[in-house]
Formats: structure tokens, sequence, C-alpha cells
């Protein structure tokens, strides 16, 4: 029943999921008490929902733009349960702005395996993924990625191997501009963005430690999958769905290093394991196994989420 609601991408089951995301999202606003709304803070608010409702439906677009997935709503349905497991990420502009350009930087590379306008959307990509390190430092490990799809695609242009290079000066200068004018001390601001921190102790309680042993389990499952059924998968896009696989493992290992650690530093991972969770159920397969998995998943996301109110 949950599969044939969203097997199909519809108006319907987009504006479902709009206003699911609208529903959680002032549950969420509501709970702070402390919280004196103004109209900067109920625009910054808004601001906030756009940034991240674009961010799904860019995801959609790259899954269904490069055939990834299915004419399906599944994509937008998983990004949405993701979002569930970490709640706070509804607050955390930082890293909704750095993921958005991470986003806008991934549909670029994921594009690129038609050979069209190669250098433009390297470029692009570059130029997105250093901007995305403004917000989030270390965001910046994303800028493999572009090297990666350069030696799938075009590496025998070495003019494309110093794109990436040429949008980091680009960015570089835009940013001194910016921090000139704002008094702002552009060594103190990367040294203090480039530091780490391996201890994985941020957890203040039970609840958000319960929410991430199941979102672990979950993308482990979905990887796993995806790495066990890409031998049978199209060859045209092997490459993407290694790329896909690649951005999630980068969007790990930032969570990983990162030094202010939170669990909203795992919505870099959300967009590539959106897609292999819709990959994973567009398989051929029982229909019962697919209702289980949806069903698993939803239950799974509601429990954390108003667990962790």
């Amino acid at each position: 029943m949950i599969t044939s609601v969203f097997k199909k991408s519809t108006p319907l089951n987009l504006i479902l999921v709009v206003i699911l995301m609208l529903v959680f999202f002032f549950i969420v606003q509501f709970q702070d008490s402390s919280l004196t709304y103004s109209a900067s803070l109920i625009l910054k608010k808004a601001l906030l929902f756009t940034v991240l409702l674009s961010s799904v439906f860019i995801t959609n677009f790259i899954a269904k733009k490069n055939g990834l997935s299915k004419d399906s709503s599944y994509t937008i349905f998983f990004y949405l349960l993701f979002i569930l497991f970490f709640s706070t990420i509804f607050e955390n502009t930082n890293i909704l702005l750095a993921n958005f350009f991470i986003l806008l930087a991934l549909r670029r590379l994921i594009s690129l395996q038609s050979l069209k306008a190669s250098k433009e959307k390297i470029f692009d990509a570059s130029l997105w993924i250093f901007v995305a390190a403004l917000f989030h430092f270390w965001a910046i490990l994303f800028i493999f990625l572009v090297f990666i799809s350069i030696l799938f695609h075009v590496s025998r242009d070495y003019r494309n191997w110093i794109l990436p290079f040429i949008a980091f000066i680009a960015v570089g200068i835009i940013f001194l501009f910016f921090s000139t004018f704002y008094s702002i001390n552009a060594s103190e601001f990367i040294i203090n963005g480039a530091t780490t921190n391996l201890e994985i102790d941020y957890f203040t309680n039970n609840y958000q430690n319960i929410a991430f042993s199941i979102y672990t389990t979950i993308a482990l499952f979905f990887i796993i999958s995806m790495v066990i059924s890409l031998p049978n998968r199209p060859l045209l896009l092997n490459a993407s769905f290694k790329k896909i696989i690649t951005s999630f493992i980068i969007g790990a290992i930032l969570f990983v290093i990162s030094p202010d650690k939170s669990s909203d530093l795992l919505l870099f991972t959300f967009a590539p394991l959106a897609i292999m969770a819709t990959s994973h159920i567009e398989l051929k397969q029982l229909k019962l196994k697919q209702e289980m998995v949806l069903f698993v998943l939803i239950i799974c996301s509601l429990f954390t989420f108003f667990s962790q109110l």
C-alpha cells in the first residue's frame, strides 16, 4: 500500500511531502518556547525551510534527470524520513547552506556522464564546493569527487584537471574581498574551520544515541545493497552510482572529522542515501519486501523524531 502511493511521481505526492515537511518543521519550532518571534526571525526560518525544501527537490532532480531512479516519488520521501532522524537540522543555518551548495555541485558532476559542456560542469561543481566550504570548512573534501569524476569521464584533457584550482582562486578572491569589507580575519576564519575532532561524544541523551545507531544501520543496509547490485546495473549508470557512493563516504568522513560535531552534519549523507534507498526499493523484488522496508523506515523515523523532542 505504501509503495503504491509513491510509486509514481505526481503533483499530489510532491504536495504531500511538502505538507509533511511543514508539519514537522512547525512541530520543531513550537518546541522551543524561549523563542520570541519577530518579522526577521520568521523570515529567517522561512528561508531556512526553503533551502531545505530546495535540497530535497534538487536531490530528486539529480536522481530522475540522470536515470538513477524511475518516475517515482521515493527519493523525496526517503529524504524526508532521514530528516526526521535528526530534527535539529531545521535550525542549523550553515550546514543547510553548505549542503545546498554541495548538491548543486553533485548535480553538475553526475550529469558529466553526458560529456556535454564538461569544462563548464567541472568549474561550476568546484566553485559550488568551495562556496560550501565557506559555511562549513570540511565540505571542501567533496573536491575529491570532482577529481574522481574527471578520472571517470574526461581525464585525457589536462585542462580539466586545472579547472578546480581556477575555481578555488575565484572563490578565494571573492572571500578576501568580503572579509576585507566586513573586517573578517581571513586567516583566523580558516584556521578555526580547519580543526578536527575524531571523538564522537556529543550525544546528550540515549535517544540521540538510538537515532544515530538506527540511521547507521539503515545506511549500511542500503550501501551494501547498492554495492552488491552494482554489477547488474546498466553499464552507463555505473560511474554515476559510484559517485553517489563516494559522495556518501565523503559525507561520513566529514561527520567524523568535523570539530563541532553534531548529528546535523549527517545531512551531507542524506541525498546520496536517499538515491541509494530509492534504487533499492525499485529493484525487482517481492512487493512484501518493499512494503516491509518502507514500513520499518517510517516507524524508525517517527520514533526517533518524537523521542528527541
